[in-house]
């Protein structure tokens, strides 16, 4: 959760980190790279973030401001992460498939994700009460999805077109559907 101008700075350089210290520049912009629209919406997304903890009226126009700008990249990039869920240091690896992520999940340091990952079910009545915790330095690979109310531990790597329903201890491997721990490290 983003409250102060430290914090704010705090997950720009984690977030920064993740991208090899490199800011995507005009060049990146002019041969349509993708790692520049990706940096742009996380760092969106940082900014919505903090602004919508802030009182007073300037800082209510810049959340509006920041917050349509950000639903413009979720429409464009087919990417919808629903603002305070995720930790610092979060890294998107390609544009693709939608990548989803419910607004009841808490997601620790250092996630990646693929494209077409989907955390927590939508429009589902009886799932409201589920809640979904993600640890730090987790992958997550191409098309896996996660339901239901789901632990997953710290350093876990979920495999391509995995469908995560049950708890997952630290340091394991996952994959199949449903998923199965492959191995632990």
């Amino acid at each position: 959760m983003i409250k102060n101008r430290t914090d704010l700075h705090y997950y720009l350089v984690e977030d920064l980190k993740r991208f090899d210290n490199r800011i995507p520049n005009l060049k990146d912009y002019i041969i349509k790279n993708e790692s520049y629209y990706i940096y742009h919406y996380i760092r969106r997304l940082r900014f919505v973030e903090y602004y919508k903890n802030q009182s007073g009226i300037f800082s209510k126009l810049l959340y509006y401001y920041n917050f349509f700008k950000y639903k413009r990249l979720c429409f464009n990039l087919k990417i919808d992460i629903k603002p305070g869920n995720c930790g610092p240091g979060l890294r998107i690896m390609h544009l693709g498939a939608l990548i989803r992520i419910k607004s009841n999940c808490t997601i620790g340091r250092n996630l990646t994700l693929q494209p077409g990952v989907v955390i927590g079910n939508k429009h589902l009545y009886d799932c409201e009460n589920e809640h979904v915790t993600i640890g730090d330095n987790c992958y997550i690979g191409l098309g896996a999805k996660i339901f239901g109310n789901v632990t997953i531990g710290n350093n876990v790597t979920i495999g391509a077109n995995t469908v995560v329903t049950k708890d997952i201890p630290d340091n394991a491997v996952v994959g199949g559907v449903p998923a199965r721990i492959i191995k632990i490290i």
